[in-house]
């Protein structure tokens, strides 16, 4: 009998589907229809819980929830225009003072408007390294995705989809109807670029083409592969910038598609190419993102990377020390196009931060934040804030492919070492009654080259924590990240959000214009280990403050109040 009741539970659970119902919104009979979201389950040895939907008459409900693809906000402090949506958001915060030596805490409230340009742009994309592992990937994923290509594997029949994507494969909740709580998909708050209407393009420092790309990274499954290679093998990477003192000297080999001349000649071809790709493929914007090889960390020196201007003479006189991914973002930023760099070198020296702030050109980094670090930086945040103390963190990784292979190099390694180890330090620093000033967990980091496992990167961690009364707890992970396939989805959701943030402008109230955000993109450090913020702002890498950052951001851009969890109606 205990074995019936374990496989009844087990069929029940496996039997889980989904299905989508068409229905009209009765609550705004004169609103498009609307897709809900219905679950059901299978009832194996339960009484089925049912009831008759209030926005779908006729519809069962099982689960407390619904999903909605289209809505409006009516309120007096939302107007929908024609080329804009405007709202007006009380932004509370709490303003801290020490009078007569004790700290007191003031409750504030700043108005703001927010406006965003409803149009949605034909967006370009070039990748710099578009011939790698993640190029390919994201490539042949669009492609995919846009021409519904399915594929057969061992475990079966496989559907194109964009999961492990925050604006394309999650949701976030906007209130209740009749005690439902309803949730919109992300990329439905505010008006956003499809990603199957990409155009996509970039450089490489390798000639093959994308097809022949793909097939050397070995990410996909070689069904879907003969499928999107007729796409992609016309798909030409323009040549790149390759300098061995910054690389791995194994990737030599590779660099057969290079653009020669100066720094400054160098630079200027780069210009070329964002220009002539815009205007050949017709594109509105274009956004340049970095998923080329990790590079060594250049060194900041006081006279010729500091500034603006020293950086311009430094690579005018050709300094040797001026790394090919700062000569991408000075580009794009002279250009007026956004750059994001998703790799762990400092490629922002002080000098290229300037540049974009006097040109108001977003910039956004550091480094994909996808498996390991991510698991981290949720980890580590519940630990802290549970009031364990974690005493030593310890990162193995191993990994086969190409960007493993690079970091095989000392200098390089070290790049990646810095971005993983920083995660931590202000969930550390927020709890000062289990850190005293100073004190930080050993944390060591270790990548390893092991060509046998490809792109399926093993990440293995220890976390050892203090705990009541002198006791220790360890937990060890192990996480196989397939490491392509999950930074795939970031690059989109980069690229998408840099777009959007492009048309939010805002102002405080009683100032006369508005402007946009301050071109230092910290919004997308939620997908960044390393995230690049403002001179003098704190960093912020805890997962959860990341995201709810985010999604606030976009429900104050609709007039909606923070999602704050307290859910008061419900308590009462």
């Amino acid at each position: 009998p205990i074995l019936g009741q374990v496989a009844s539970r087990t069929t029940h659970l496996r039997l889980h589907t989904r299905s989508w119902r068409q229905c009209k919104c009765a609550s705004h009979p004169g609103d498009q229809s609307k897709f809900v979201h219905v679950r059901k389950r299978s009832a194996h040895g339960r009484r089925k819980r049912t009831r008759k939907s209030a926005i779908a008459p006729g519809v069962d409900r099982t689960e407390d929830t619904m999903l909605i693809e289209d809505f409006r906000v009516e309120s007096p402090h939302v107007q929908y225009g024609e080329d804009y949506i405007t709202s007006e958001y009380k932004y509370d915060g709490t303003e801290c003072d020490i009078v007569d030596g004790r700290m007191v805490l003031k409750p504030t409230q700043t108005t703001y408007q927010f406006r965003t340009e409803k149009k949605v742009p034909k967006l370009g994309v070039m990748l710099v390294g578009w011939g790698g592992n993640n190029g390919t990937t994201v490539t042949a994923g669009i492609i995919a995705n846009r021409e519904g290509i399915s594929w057969r594997t061992k475990d079966g029949i496989k559907q194109p989809n964009y999961w492990g994507s925050l604006t394309q494969a999650s949701t976030c909740r906007v209130g209740s109807f009749n005690g439902e709580e309803v949730f919109v998909p992300f990329n439905k708050l505010l008006p956003m670029v499809n990603p199957n209407e990409v155009e996509l393009g970039g450089w490489d420092i390798s000639s093959l083409n994308l097809a022949e790309s793909m097939q050397r990274a070995s990410v996909l499954d070689w069904d879907l592969q003969r499928q999107v290679a007729p796409y992609m093998a016309d798909m030409q990477p323009l040549p790149s910038i390759y300098d061995p003192d910054f690389i791995a000297a194994n990737q030599e080999a590779r660099a057969d598609n290079v653009i020669k001349g100066t720094k400054l000649e160098q630079m200027n071809k780069i210009r070329e190419d964002i220009r002539n790709f815009q205007k050949e493929r017709g594109v509105d914007k274009v956004i340049v993102l970095w998923t080329a090889n990790t590079e060594r960390f250049s060194n900041v020196i006081t006279g010729f990377n500091d500034t603006e201007e020293n950086l311009m003479k430094a690579i005018e006189s050709d300094e040797a020390e001026i790394s090919p991914s700062t000569l991408f973002a000075m580009a794009c930023i002279l250009e007026s196009v956004p750059f994001i760099n998703g790799s762990p070198q400092n490629t922002f020296v002080p000098g290229v931060i300037e540049t974009a702030v006097r040109c108001k050109s977003l910039i956004g980094g550091d480094d994909f934040k996808s498996g390991q670090t991510k698991m981290k930086s949720v980890l580590v945040d519940f630990l802290v804030g549970a009031g364990l103390k974690p005493t030593s963190i310890v990162s193995y990784n191993h990994l086969g492919n190409n960007d493993g292979f690079n970091l095989s190099a000392p200098q390089t390694f070290r790049s990646k070492e810095i971005s993983k180890s920083n995660v931590v330090d202000d969930m550390v620093g927020s709890n000062a009654i289990l850190y005293k000033p100073g004190e930080h967990p050993d944390h060591v980091v270790v990548i390893k080259y092991v060509p046998y496992v490809g792109d399926s990167k093993r990440a293995m961690d220890e976390y050892t924590s203090e705990i009541f009364m002198g006791g220790t707890n360890t937990i060890v992970m192990h996480n196989t990240c397939e490491d392509s396939l999950l930074a795939a989805p970031l690059i989109l959701d980069l690229v998408l959000l840099a777009e959007l943030f492009t048309r939010i402008e805002l102002k405080k109230d009683g100032e006369p214009e508005f402007y946009g955000f301050h071109p230092v993109a910290s919004l997308l450090s939620y997908l960044t280990k390393a995230p690049l913020v403002k001179p003098g702002t704190p960093v912020v890498n805890a997962l959860a403050k990341q995201r709810a950052m985010l999604e606030n951001v976009m429900r104050a851009c609709i007039g909606l109040a923070p999602e704050n969890c307290m859910s008061i109606e419900h308590k009462v």
